[in-house]
């Protein structure tokens, strides 16, 4: 199997690393970069670099990596290494946010081999979780060969409908910006209560560490499970009492909505080209 990286940023270096963990050849994979800046922590990864779009001939899968403003023009630059009638279309990835389907494969002359992904951050250590949908002619082999791409990264979810993709941007995608935001408040808190930084920080992502693995582990409803630590009269139960009185359940829920929502426009204003 031969893999092509479009765009060699911190997405594209996330799933190498995890391809590579996986015992994936990394001669067998190239990337094409035009910021040489980036190319020596590629090639230490094993990986050809390059800058040339024709290094795409005889690849059985493209992965779209580069920022969503640049995909138009790079569509329409890839498009003559493509053929709609070849009976061994390699497999397109495309991760760029808010692009969608019909408009990638119309600045593409109509290629349908395609599957778009939504990957997120905890890539980065292969602990992600990523959003997928294929075009409707995408053959089950090349789906099978999207998801062993994208598992490098971290588990996958299967979509039965592209628009499930703006939710899969608002909850998982912009997500861990939700955490960080929580850890954040828990790291203040824990100062303004006497701790120190390194103490504040190891109790705030511990805890939220160890809160997660306990509820994938659990077969618990997080519900019950928040129940349990919530003792009447208790310390727990005076913390979300003051959590529930700031609302921050529905706000929490509206800064998905409001993400969600984002994730369309961008759509909307992306495939107007």
């Amino acid at each position: 199997m031969k893999l092509v990286f479009i765009g060699g940023g911190n997405m594209a270096y996330a799933l190498i690393v995890g391809l590579k963990n996986k015992k994936v050849a990394m001669s067998n994979i190239v990337v094409i970069e035009h910021d040489v800046s980036k190319w020596p922590q590629l090639e230490q990864l094993g990986v050809h670099v390059n800058a040339d779009l024709a290094s795409v001939n005889g690849c059985s899968a493209i992965v779209l990596a580069i920022k969503p403003q640049q995909l138009s023009a790079l569509a329409k630059n890839l498009t003559p290494f493509l053929s709609v009638k070849s009976a061994s279309q390699p497999l397109i990835i495309s991760i760029a946010a808010g692009i969608r389907l019909k408009d990638l494969s119309r600045w593409l002359a109509g290629y349908e081999t395609i599957v778009r992904a939504m990957p997120n951050t905890p890539a980065q250590i292969q602990a992600g979780v990523t959003g997928l949908y294929a075009m409707p002619n995408v053959s089950k082999k090349h789906i099978a060969l999207a998801d062993q791409i994208l598992k490098a990264a971290g588990s996958n979810i299967w979509l039965d409908s592209e628009e499930k993709l703006d939710a899969v941007t608002a909850i998982s995608g912009s997500g861990p910006a939700y955490v960080f935001y929580f850890i954040e408040a828990l790291q203040a808190a824990a100062l303004n209560l006497g701790l120190n930084e390194e103490q504040a920080k190891e109790l705030s992502i511990a805890t939220f560490k160890g809160a997660s693995l306990l509820a994938d582990a659990s077969t618990t409803p997080i519900a019950t499970l928040r129940m349990q630590v919530t003792s009447k009269g208790g310390t727990t139960e005076q913390g979300l009492l003051s959590l529930e009185k700031s609302q921050v359940n529905q706000a929490i829920m509206l800064a998905a909505q409001k993400a969600c929502e984002r994730a369309n426009t961008l759509g909307n204003e992306l495939g107007k080209d």
